[in-house]
């Protein structure tokens, strides 16, 4: 998937809130936006290497920049936690990911009961298969983890799709892990920072929802599936 530009270079410096981060610019502190709003204290580390994308001339917004990507161990890791959901769409609708080649997509974004997923698809077996995709930043030693922080939004679609699973039949929901950088080979939720989204993953699981997590090759032009890693969703 192509990555939108233009992306300019800039310095971390600090981050007042959330979805502020103060960078360096051509030698100048500015405000940008972050579209990510987990913790990221282990890749957001002052004077780490960042690229930045400037705002439209015409937008009517408060920050000049958007905070796209981030040097981490030598790669570019994303910080836009919206980007796997359109690298997903894409790579569905062009039949990019191995692990759903026997599916069908449908549509983006769809409502069941009081829930929205991320995507409909058709199962292999012809029956509706709800899917949603978590973005994943945070990788130590090989090891991918979600969530940096705590997602009660996580949590209920973990115990709705559960419920799918357990009323509709265990083919019919999933949560894709994206993990946003390449050096990851397992994947385990972060059971010290989240307890609960943890335990109703785990849950998600027993009661029949396919669970899988790929990582991806991020330039400053492209974002690619590089391959699929086991999941451990027992606590280390």
């Amino acid at each position: 998937m192509k990555i939108e530009g233009p992306l300019i270079p800039a310095r971390f410096v600090s981050r007042p809130n959330r979805f502020i981060t103060i960078v360096e610019v051509d030698g100048k502190s500015v405000v940008s936006h972050l579209p990510d709003p987990g913790r990221l204290k282990e890749i957001l580390i002052p004077g780490v290497e960042l690229l930045v994308r400037p705002a439209p001339k015409n937008a009517n917004r408060k920050t000049k920049y958007s905070t796209v990507m981030a040097q981490k161990d030598g790669q570019w890791v994303s910080l836009v936690s919206a980007l796997p959901n359109q690298f997903v769409k894409e790579a569905l609708m062009k039949d990019e990911l191995p692990m759903f080649n026997d599916f069908t997509f449908i549509r983006p974004e769809i409502t069941k009961g009081k829930h929205r997923f991320d995507f409909l698809l058709e199962s292999p077996s012809g029956s509706p298969f709800f899917l949603e995709v978590k973005s994943v930043t945070f990788v130590n030693n090989g090891l991918a983890q979600f969530p940096d922080a705590v997602t009660a939004r996580g949590t209920r679609h973990a115990i709705a799709l559960s419920n799918i699973a357990k009323s509709d039949g265990p083919d019919e929901a999933g949560i894709l892990f994206v993990c946003q950088r390449p050096d990851a080979d397992r994947f385990s939720p972060m059971w010290e920072r989240d307890p609960v989204f943890s335990k109703a993953l785990l849950e998600a699981k027993k009661s029949g929802v396919t669970l899988w997590c790929i990582t991806t090759h991020v330039s400053k032009t492209h974002m690619q599936y590089y391959r699929e890693i086991p999941l451990n969703l027992a606590p280390l």
